[in-house]
């Protein structure tokens, strides 16, 4: 008798113990649940779980009564209007596409107020566990400011484009005129200043269609909204840009080790800034200087993009107008309108990224573009 005694006092205890252990474990998850709880009230975004299901939802913080204006049956209304699409894409999940774990999408919503709501949701699927079924967890943000922000850099953009695409075409459309009257009017020209109305004639189309690729205002409107998934190597982007300074400058390429492989830019629209900063160097330096043009990452974080010359540096009283439309140097001696770095700050402005310039203590001048990186 006293061995089976012995057996159901070891079995009792066992269970006691495991009773213990999951008292515990219930303990923490009620905890961990408050503290979600309390996290998710007090946030800024909303937080819901939906029963992956019956698409039931199970919670949602006080947050999206605040966001929306509508009470909690509204919410359960468009919770299950919005959530039409969960049975489809669980199956995918099921089905191996691990795509659909993590969503991020925007949807619009009316607001209690009848407005219109840009929102955006990012939800997970969370997998079946003891005592709970598949749920989906996630929050909701309010991104309406956003995309007004959004709207509006687009239309200043545009703005932009028009006004400066005017501004070169003007001179452009002049200078095209006389030389179709030069070329219709000297059939008795000679060879020589035949070609060189052909050149100018060359030059002036060239110009019109970088105008056309560049200054569009739909161009300029999508540069920093629809770069390049890949981007372009440093070293690719500073030796393209390098190609187009002419042989009375040498130039010099310096970039650290620890670049990124890729540059996520508008791979158009950065060489064009590159080489506006280029011309300039090379009009503001004497013949035979080096002009340096490097790649670097900085302590801020991100790309810093640097030309620097051996020129005669800048006018510390026309600093603060160097970006301006139309502003020139009083000490400038080449032909221009005073757009360029105007236009050069602002392709670096709309890839979220900053353009300076400054003096050497040693003399010349260094335009500094910096771009950030992804995170």
């Amino acid at each position: 008798m006293l061995p089976i005694f012995l057996l159901l006092l070891a079995g009792a205890i066992l269970m006691a113990l495991r009773f213990v252990q999951l008292r515990r474990a219930l303990l923490r998850a009620q905890a961990g649940e408050a503290q979600f709880r309390l996290l998710a009230e007090h946030g800024r975004d909303a937080a819901f779980l939906l029963d992956a299901t019956t698409l039931e939802l199970l919670y949602i913080s006080p947050a999206a009564q605040r966001l929306t204006g509508h009470d909690l049956p509204a919410l359960r209304e468009h919770a299950a209007h919005l959530a039409a699409d969960v049975p489809a894409r669980l199956q995918r999940w099921r089905d191996g596409d691990t795509s659909r774990l993590t969503l991020l999408r925007e949807v619009e919503l009316p607001h209690a107020d009848g407005h219109q709501m840009a929102l955006e949701i990012s939800s997970t699927i969370v997998p079946a566990a003891a005592g709970r079924g598949m749920t989906l967890a996630g929050t909701v943000r309010d991104v309406s400011a956003a995309q007004a922000q959004e709207a509006e850099r687009e239309k200043e953009q545009k703005r932009f484009a028009s006004m400066l695409s005017h501004e070169f075409r003007t001179p452009l459309a002049t200078i095209d005129g006389a030389i179709q009257r030069l070329v219709s009017t000297s059939k008795d020209a000679d060879e020589a200043t035949r070609k060189r109305y052909v050149k100018i004639q060359t030059a002036v189309d060239r110009l019109l269609a970088m105008i056309d690729d560049y200054l569009s205002p739909e161009r300029m409107a999508a540069i920093g909204r629809e770069r390049a998934a890949d981007g372009i190597a440093p070293l690719a982007l500073l030796q393209q840009a390098a190609a187009t300074v002419p042989a009375s400058h040498p130039v010099q390429l310096e970039l650290d080790e620890d670049l990124p492989a890729r540059l996520r830019c508008d791979v158009p629209g950065m060489a064009l800034c590159l080489k506006i900063l280029l011309d300039n160097a090379v009009k503001f330096s004497p013949p035979g200087s080096a002009i340096t043009l490097s790649a670097r990452l900085v302590p801020e974080g991100g790309v810093a993009l640097c030309v620097r010359d051996a020129g005669s540096g800048l006018r510390e009283e026309e600093l603060a107008q160097l970006f301006e439309k139309g502003s020139r140097g009083s000490h400038a001696t080449h032909p221009g309108a005073g757009l360029g770095l105007y236009m050069a700050r602002a392709v670096v402005d709309v890839h979220g990224g900053s353009l300076q310039g400054h003096n050497l203590p040693e003399g010349g001048a260094v335009f500094r573009i910096w771009l950030p990186l992804p995170g």
